[in-house]
């Protein structure tokens, strides 16, 4: 890559020769100005406002412009011989936290290279002192003219700089917040947080800038001569007054489906109702079968239960008729024994019980 200032890191008294490189790159598509008649293309060019000429580059100077509109004239050895301690040094001034630096400052950012063999040996010395105090290094420098404000801290094996805006360059932000209390349900911020969760992380590295793409199949298409689909706008209910709990809840369930995920339960909702897909032949088969072969045991379970159920009952009959013999022989027994020993009145009286038990 190639280096855009040449410089030295200073650390305290230890001096790191350093190359500024460019750590971010515009991707966007730039398009050029045509003459809607003819397609020729537009130019800007210089003219000097007095006598209406066109400038070249190097009658152009640069001038301060007053509050009256007079032009002050500023040279570049006016501001060569001003006092700029950073003009060629990344001067380090402190070392804080990460979470002191608001994001807001950021601007853009630069890879620092130690610029040499002698400044491996600082470089990485700073690089693990950052590493280790879990700390940002917070410094000055000059670039194109002016002074700035920088943040050094590590990524991967790299020092990294990103230039921040002075704290007086940030706008504060007054008027910008709704008028008036606006009051929200912890309903509201329950469902807020499910879709926080159900959305969860995301892997950097696979967000792209889909309109760019769209941009440069919409150039292919043109510069092959075909026809150009009109894109399908969506309804983005942009400007709308909605139903706040009904578009959470729908922001859930439209995260799950796109994660795979099924609904929650129990949620007192009616679940959403999808098609059975058809199976194949074999399968269907295999079902009807399994169906049969359940009824066919269903039924010969009823006939089983059927035929086993006289079974029983004449089982009943058959022992309360036993019974009834036994006790009728145990009565003639007992009244033979009677006789023999007591005559005839016992006879007599064994018969009415001999009676009641047949009975």
């Amino acid at each position: 890559m190639r280096s855009i200032w040449n410089g030295a890191i200073s650390f305290g008294l230890v001096s790191i020769p350093i190359k500024l490189v460019n750590a971010t790159e515009n991707h966007s598509i730039h398009f050029r100005q045509i003459h809607l008649a003819d397609g020729g293309r537009i130019r800007y060019r210089k003219v000097c406002e007095l006598d209406e000429e066109e400038v070249q580059g190097g009658e152009i100077g640069k001038a301060y412009e007053d509050a009256d509109g007079t032009m002050i004239p500023i040279t570049d050895e006016d501001l060569a011989q001003l006092p700029l301690p950073t003009a060629k040094t990344i001067e380090i001034v402190a070392f804080v936290p990460a979470d002191q630096i608001d994001p807001l400052q950021m601007d853009a950012a630069y890879y620092l290279s130690a610029n040499g063999v002698p400044a491996a040996k600082p470089y990485t010395l700073l690089r693990e002192a950052l590493k280790r105090s879990n700390k940002v290094a917070v410094a000055k420098y000059a670039l194109r003219g002016r002074e700035r404000l920088g943040m050094l801290r590590v990524v991967d094996d790299v020092i990294a700089m990103h230039g921040l805006l002075w704290p007086d360059e940030i706008r504060a932000p007054e008027g910008v917040a709704p008028d008036g209390d606006v009051a929200v349900r912890d309903a509201e911020l329950d469902l807020a947080d499910a879709l926080m969760d159900t959305l969860g992380e995301v892997d950097m590295d696979s967000l792209h800038d889909d309109y760019r793409e769209a941009v440069e199949e919409l150039i292919a298409a043109k510069a092959s001569g075909e026809t150009v689909r009109p894109a399908e706008s969506g309804d983005t209910g942009g400007g709308k007054v909605i139903d706040l709990i009904a578009a959470l809840e729908n922001s859930v369930q439209a995260a799950k489906k796109s994660r795979g995920e099924a609904g929650d339960e129990g949620d007192g909702e009616m679940a959403d109702v999808h098609p059975i897909k058809k199976t194949s032949g074999k399968s269907s088969a295999s079902g009807k079968s399994s169906a049969q072969t359940t009824r066919k045991s269903s039924a010969a379970a009823k006939k089983s239960t059927s035929r086993s159920t006289p079974k029983s009952t004449g089982a009943k009959k058959s022992t309360s008729t036993t019974k009834k013999a036994t006790a009728k022989k145990t009565t003639k027994t007992a009244a033979k024994k009677q006789t023999s020993s007591s005559g005839g009145s016992g006879a007599k009286k064994t018969a009415s019980p001999r009676k009641r038990t047949s009975a």
